[in-house]
């Protein structure tokens, strides 16, 4: 079997459908499987998966155990030559596995792959590609200067070696994760991705961006504004220096003063507020219960050109491809102040996120 694609989730139920659907028209011409791990969710994820992806191997865990230990679950059970660590508020486009193996089986010694993640308004998200977060770099990131922190030197749409991927999307042959023993599970949440990429590194092995391909992330990476994420990402840092640098009084001094100045931060909402007074659904049919379920008058096309500005866009599953929908999203965030709504008709709702840092909508008919 060529890929795995573990996919672990938690009380997401309605993001997952939609990225299991996007995933199995991903791996329609690849010897692939797909496996959800539960972490105990208690929405109906668990039966979802059930009833309409009968072929997904599901693992239903019994308590919440965290990124690390969830995906490292998943990883036990996978057959395949190449893994996909994917997260469940991901929508794939329908050549990206194909693309991102395509380009590993060109290398030597090839380490993560990652790719070009975008949020639900078609922003690029630059914890896409990385620099190592030395206590330096963590610091300047926490008083706002985030240059070193991500790799500038890699535009978005290009292809280069970079040291760190997101754990949103990182593909890998499982020899080499099994090799560095897969994502360390004193990580709870947060820093496992960046404790992965480096562990791979020093094995020798070359991490690589590949930004000709985009798939959506709605829940991007956190704010430092946010206390809570704050305080779990210098604590994930804690354990990373610890780990893996020569332990130093100095840095680790440092690294306790960062942790004290993100423990008085004061939690911000920055999820920008977007009120649009209209809605153009891009569909190849008309849904009186989508139009009666929306507040803005509502306006029908299959048309993706001459879209307006300030409108809400409902984009078919039924009607668009994904790679369609994601590119479509991509190419129109600038200046318009739209927002989109992907819509699964046959399962009567739509989502999105107008923000990387706010926890999306869901609409259900």
């Amino acid at each position: 079997m060529k890929l795995s694609v573990i996919i672990l989730n938690y009380n997401v139920r309605y993001f997952l459908e939609l990225c299991l659907r996007s995933v199995e028209q991903a791996i329609k011409t690849i010897e692939a499987e797909i496996i959800v791990v539960d972490n105990n969710s208690t929405d109906d994820s668990c039966a979802m998966v059930k009833e309409l992806f009968p072929e997904v191997m599901l693992i239903e865990n019994k308590e919440n155990h965290g990124f690390s230990k969830g995906n490292n679950i998943g990883v036990s059970y996978a057959k395949g030559e190449y893994l996909c660590i994917l997260n469940p508020d991901t929508v794939v486009a329908e050549d990206t596995f194909l693309k991102v193996i395509d380009f590993a089986e060109n290398q030597t010694k090839i380490g993560i792959v990652g790719c070009q993640l975008i949020d639900g308004r078609g922003n690029f998200l630059p914890e896409s590609k990385r620099n190592i977060p030395t206590p330096k770099v963590a610091l300047q990131k926490l008083i706002g200067n985030s240059k070193d922190y991500y790799a500038n030197n890699l535009q978005p749409n290009e292809v280069g070696e970079t040291e760190i991927l997101v754990g949103a999307f990182m593909l890998l042959k499982q020899d080499v994760y099994n090799e560095v023993n897969g994502f360390d599970e004193d990580y709870f949440m947060y820093g496992e991705d960046v404790d992965l990429s480096y562990k791979v590194l020093k094995a020798g092995y070359s991490n690589y961006y590949f930004g000709e391909t985009s798939i959506i992330h709605f829940k991007g990476e956190s704010t430092l504004k946010d206390t809570i994420y704050a305080k779990r990402f210098y604590g994930a840092m804690e354990i990373f220096y610890k780990k893996h640098f020569k332990k130093n009084i100095l840095v680790f001094a440092l690294v306790k003063i960062v942790l004290g100045l993100a423990s008085k931060r004061n939690p911000v909402n920055n999820s920008e507020i977007v009120i649009n007074k209209k809605t153009l659904v891009i569909s190849e049919s008309k849904n009186k219960q989508l139009k009666n379920k929306i507040d803005s008058p509502v306006m029908f096309t299959s048309s993706l050109n001459d879209v307006p500005s300030q409108t809400q866009i409902v984009l078919d599953i039924e009607s668009l491809s994904y790679k369609t929908i994601i590119e479509f999203i991509k190419t129109n965030n600038t200046s318009k102040q739209n927002t989109y709504r992907i819509w699964v008709k046959s399962s009567n709702f739509m989502l999105g996120s107008d923000s990387s840092t706010g926890r999306g909508e869901v609409v259900c008919f």
